[in-house]
């Protein structure tokens, strides 16, 4: 199932932050499951029209037996301010690789 706007319950916060360059969000949505990462930056794809290599989801969380989930999300201004921001983490053979890479490299 597919989550769409009709999903989307509201956005709690909604944040600018200038010295980081991006906007730090937070929706509330309405689904029997877990909508999952890839389905809550399509969400926010839609909902803010921004690309989608811009958008880093921090958290898909709900409380037990509730259909309400809230997601944390940063959307950056451009892949550059992401990549200098985000952390970064070690690949298998110890070179450091971005978080953000290999989604950017499955398109």
């Amino acid at each position: 199932m597919e989550l769409s706007l009709d999903n989307m319950k509201e956005i709690r916060k909604n944040l600018r932050n200038e010295l980081l360059k991006r906007k730090e969000i937070e929706i509330v949505v309405e689904r029997e499951s877990n909508p999952g990462f890839e389905n809550s930056k399509k969400l926010i794809v839609e909902k803010f029209k921004v690309p989608a290599e811009n958008i880093v989801i921090k958290n898909v969380k709900s409380e037990f037996g509730r259909r309400e989930f809230v997601i944390d999300a940063f959307v950056y201004d451009s892949i550059d301010y992401l990549k200098k921001i985000e952390q970064t983490k070690k690949g298998k053979s110890g070179e450091i690789v971005e978080k953000n890479e290999k989604a950017v490299e499955a398109k």
